[in-house]
């Protein structure tokens, strides 16, 4: 069971409030999206563009630094970590980044600061020790090939970081996990870890002329099987929603990625109805709980590997109730 950056059903997303409290719910990893400082640090925010995940929009200090950038084709306008160095990013404090569905989480607004890669390290050792169990970590690099052209290469100092603290070999829980094959490929000459190739819904792994759909047959699988370790699918992939918003059939892609010799993370499971297949969905109120341990059994029954869940607790009941 995989804490979907942390906890963030229930605290601010990629903060150790959030990774620590994913673990104590019994999450078997934790998951820290990798971005870079100006200074070269990795830290743990789900976009380099912190404008809604930080409290940066209310600094006047940082006003200045507000831009529009192209990101992997897009242009996007807000403040970026690559513009601050750490020392200026430790100033700010998280915020929820969807307070209009989660706004209990925004009691822990402005406490919370962001956290680099070598702390969530040094958390994940501290938990495993006090929890008596091992806590995996499941990093995955944002935007790399957007980062190597301005001249910040993630994959470098995200191997010295595991390295330094003893996860650089096939043992170690960690997975990493990125959207960019080619990503993953330079990382399959440089770390012995599983590596995870992640698929979107739909569209195009940036600068690659072969589509997330191609990847995901069983050629494609197959050719990934030779670099990465497993696949983690949008999980629509994996059981389709049908044209009402219900739950369909399966697809054969868990059993093309088995026979492939991958293991399957689909992603992303959340218990408020908005994200459920409607036939799910408890009462009118989008932000309301629905029947979340019933998708996630529906999937765990086609035989995934695991899942990424922004509800720890869930996800490990509905773990326990399948087993």
């Amino acid at each position: 069971m995989i804490g979907h950056r942390g906890a963030s059903g229930y605290r601010p997303e990629h903060t150790l409030a959030s990774y620590e409290l994913a673990a104590r719910m019994g999450a078997d990893f934790i998951e820290p999206d990798l971005v870079i400082t100006a200074d070269g640090v990795l830290v743990a925010r789900h976009e380099n563009d912190i404008s809604g995940t930080t409290d940066v929009a209310t600094r006047t200090e940082f006003a200045g630094r507000r831009v529009t950038k192209t990101i992997d084709g897009v242009a996007v306008t807000g403040w970026f970590t690559e513009d601050f160095t750490l020392a200026e990013l430790k100033t700010l404090r998280a915020v929820e980044r969807i307070p209009a569905t989660r706004q209990r989480n925004t009691l822990y607004n402005g406490y919370f600061p962001i956290p680099t890669l070598d702390e969530v390290l040094q958390l994940r050792e501290r938990l495993s020790r006090e929890l008596h169990r091992e806590i995996g970590v499941y990093p995955e690099t944002k935007h790399p090939s957007y980062f190597r052209s301005i001249g910040k290469n993630l994959e470098a100092p995200l191997v010295r970081t595991l390295r330094r603290h003893g996860l650089d070999h096939g043992r170690a829980p960690v997975f990493v996990q990125s959207f960019e094959a080619a990503n993953l490929r330079d990382l399959s000459e440089q770390i012995r870890v599983p590596l995870v190739f992640l698929a979107n819904s739909a569209g195009t792994p940036f600068g690659d002329p072969r589509s997330y759909d191609d990847y995901m047959t069983p050629a494609g699988l197959a050719e990934l099987s030779t670099f990465v370790s497993g696949v983690g699918p949008f999980k629509n992939r994996v059981i389709p929603l049908l044209a009402d918003g219900t739950l369909g059939t399966p697809t054969a892609l868990v059993a093309d990625a088995h026979e492939a010799g991958l293991v399957v993370h689909p992603w992303t499971f959340r218990a408020e109805n908005q994200f459920l297949p409607t036939n799910l969905r408890v009462g009118t109120d989008l932000t309301g709980y629905g029947k979340a341990i019933d998708e996630q059994l529906a999937f765990l029954a086609t035989g995934i590997d695991g899942l990424f869940t922004d509800q720890a607790d869930i996800g490990v009941l509905a773990r326990d109730l399948h087993n």
